[in-house]
C-alpha cells in the first residue's frame, strides 16, 4: 500500500527530455482514457511464524507481527495489522504518527478473493476512498498469498508536453501542481517534487523516435522502467509501467486533445 500510495501519483511523476525536433509530437497536451487503460495492483503476504507475517507492497518485505501494534516499516512509516474477526484485518500505516493509509481486508469464506477497502491520506489533509477486489496468483493459505487486483479504473488525468531549456520536455499535471523536468542523457538525478517519495532517482532516455524509456529509483534501487510509446498517427501515448519487483505491467493510454 505504500506503494500504491506512489502508483496513484505516478502519472504526474513523470520526468523526461526534449526530443529533436523531428520528435516534436509528444508535445501537446493529453487526456488519460480510463477504459483503455489498466492498472494492476499487487500485494504479497508470507506466513513468517506463529501470527508474524512478511508483507511485500511493492518496496521490498515488512515483518509484522498482527497484534495491532505499530511496528516499524519501511521509509521511516510503521505498519500495523489487527486482525478484527477470523476474516477481517484492519491495516494501518503510520509516519510520524500521521496516518498515512488505513484498510479493511476482508477474506472471502473460499478463500479465493480479498476485498480491500483502501483510504489514502495525503499530507495535504485529504483523502481518498478506493475499494480493490484480489484474486491469488498460485493459490493461497488464509490471508497468505501473493494478490493480484485489476479492480482499480484511474481516475481522469489530463497532462501537458511542453520544451524545457535547450535540450528537454516538462510533464506537467496542472491538478497536481506537478512539473517534472529532466536532462536526455541517461543519468541518474534528483526528483525534485512534492509528490515523490525521499531519495527517488530518475534516468531517461529514447529508444527511437517514438519511444521512450525511463526508470525510477528509491533509495538507490530500481523501482519501476517506463516505457512511453507514440502511436504512428501521433494521436495515442501508451505508458507501460514495469515494476522492477517482476509484477504484472500498469498500462496507461493517453489520447491528444
Amino acid at each position: 500500500m505504500l506503494k500504491r500510495l506512489f502508483l496513484l501519483l505516478l502519472v504526474v511523476a513523470i520526468a523526461t527530455t526534449r526530443l529533436h525536433a523531428a520528435d516534436g509530437s509528444f508535445a501537446g497536451k493529453w487526456k488519460l482514457n480510463p477504459e483503455k487503460s489498466t492498472m494492476h495492483d499487487q500485494m504479497k503476504v508470507k506466513s513468517a511464524g506463529t501470527n508474524r507475517y512478511a508483507f511485500d507492497f511493492g518496496g521490498g518485505p515488512e515483518l509484522i507481527v498482527a497484534n495491532g501494534t505499530d511496528q516499524p516499516g519501511l521509509e521511516g512509516t510503521t505498519l500495523a495489522v489487527t486482525a478484527e474477526a477470523p476474516r477481517v484485518w484492519r491495516v494501518v500505516r503510520k509516519k510520524n504518527g500521521r496516518m498515512q493509509i488505513s484498510a479493511i481486508w476482508t477474506l472471502s469464506p473460499d478463500g479465493n478473493s480479498l476485498r480491500d477497502d483502501f483510504t489514502g491520506y495525503p499530507p495535504n489533509g485529504s483523502s481518498f476512498t478506493i475499494h480493490y477486489i484480489y484474486t491469488p496468483i498460485g493459490g493461497a493459505s488464509g490471508f497468505a498469498a501473493t494478490w493480484d487486483s485489476i479492480s482499480e479504473k484511474p481516475d481522469l488525468v489530463e497532462i501537458e508536453v511542453q520544451p524545457y531549456q535547450d535540450s528537454g520536455l516538462s510533464f506537467i499535471n496542472q491538478t497536481q501542481h506537478s512539473t517534472k523536468n529532466m536532462k536526455f542523457d541517461g543519468k541518474d538525478y534528483p526528483v525534485k517534487d512534492a509528490n515523490a517519495p525521499a531519495g527517488a532517482m530518475s534516468s531517461s532516455r529514447r529508444l527511437n523516435a517514438s519511444t521512450l524509456e525511463f526508470t525510477e529509483k528509491r533509495n538507490g534501487k530500481v523501482a519501476d522502467t517506463q516505457h512511453i510509446q507514440l502511436s504512428p498517427d501521433g494521436k495515442t501515448l501508451t505508458m507501460t509501467i514495469q515494476p522492477a519487483s517482476g509484477g504484472k505491467p500498469n498500462v496507461l493510454v493517453f489520447e491528444r486533445e
